[in-house]
């Protein structure tokens, strides 16, 4: 069957600036031309992740929300995924407020749009992150934040300092740990921020990429990966081949089949200009 290609989107495909050479672009461009298949596998939204990849035509499912869910981006339709019930997202809310924490919650309205919900934005890590999306429609501010039975929550996604987001994470691992997965992530973008995102316990990279090589036709062996964080663990180990960008995270580095150049130096773009000119030799 043709290569067949997963890549993480921030810190790996996309540049410290949040965008992507030309470079990366013709040569990704090029081989979904010839029959490659390549998607991603990201943190992001469909509306986030095509406000800084839309350059390259993606025509393969894509995988969201670090797995929530998959999308087609041909048919623009939601094809599968892993919710939150409305019940315990209220729950986590309510647990948060406790220590004065409140979420963005990104969650599919009845007609599957993305939506985020909110209560007033006054944290400097939330309102920067807010104002990195202008005119975004998405978000929906509410006096109190309460997510009803018509969403299905996908992610409810924290950002703060790590002190105060590991007094939480502590917290809900307590109160509903079998029942979340949790992330913890350091942000790439705001200076000394981290983002805990809790989501279905299905809802990670790995189980996303098993359900992306049965649409694209594939199985996980085949699969190249790409990644650089922690939330691309789960995604390491259920792949093939796995992919390191220099600057990785140590625990993706550990589990990487091969380490390559970084986001800035076109790194994933290179690895599959390389491999496509070695498979047609």
């Amino acid at each position: 069957m043709p290569s067949c290609y997963l890549t993480d989107l921030d810190g790996t495909l996309l540049r410290s600036d949040q965008s992507m050479s030309d470079y990366t672009i013709a040569q990704l461009t090029e081989a979904l031309e010839a029959g490659t298949i390549i998607s991603y596998a990201t943190a992001r939204s469909y509306a986030s992740s095509q406000r800084v990849a839309s350059a390259i035509p993606w025509r393969y499912p894509v995988v969201l929300y670090n797995g929530a869910m998959i999308y087609d981006p041909l048919t623009k339709r939601v094809l599968g995924g892993h919710f939150l019930s409305p019940q315990l997202s209220n729950d986590i809310v309510e647990a948060g407020r406790q220590l004065g924490l409140l979420p963005l919650a990104f969650a599919l309205d009845g007609e599957d749009r993305e939506k985020v919900l909110h209560e007033r934005l006054i944290r400097s890590g939330e309102v920067a992150f807010y104002n990195s999306r202008p005119d975004d429609p998405r978000f929906q501010e509410q006096e109190q934040l309460v997510i009803d039975d018509s969403y299905r929550p996908l992610i409810l996604t924290y950002i703060g300092l790590y002190d105060e987001l590991e007094s939480l994470k502590q917290t809900i691992e307590q109160l509903y740990g079998g029942l979340v997965h949790i992330e913890f992530t350091k942000d790439a973008y705001i200076k000394d921020h981290y983002f805990l995102e809790m989501s279905h316990p299905l809802a990670n990279k790995g189980e996303g990429a098993r359900v992306w090589v049965q649409l694209v036709g594939a199985e996980l062996k085949d699969v190249t990966v790409f990644g650089d964080n922690l939330n691309d663990l789960s995604m390491f180990r259920a792949a093939g081949t796995r992919i390191a960008v220099a600057d990785a995270h140590d625990q993706i580095k550990q589990l990487a089949d091969r380490i390559v150049g970084t986001s800035n130096e076109d790194a994933v773009a290179r690895y599959i200009a390389e491999e496509r000119s070695r498979l047609t030799i």
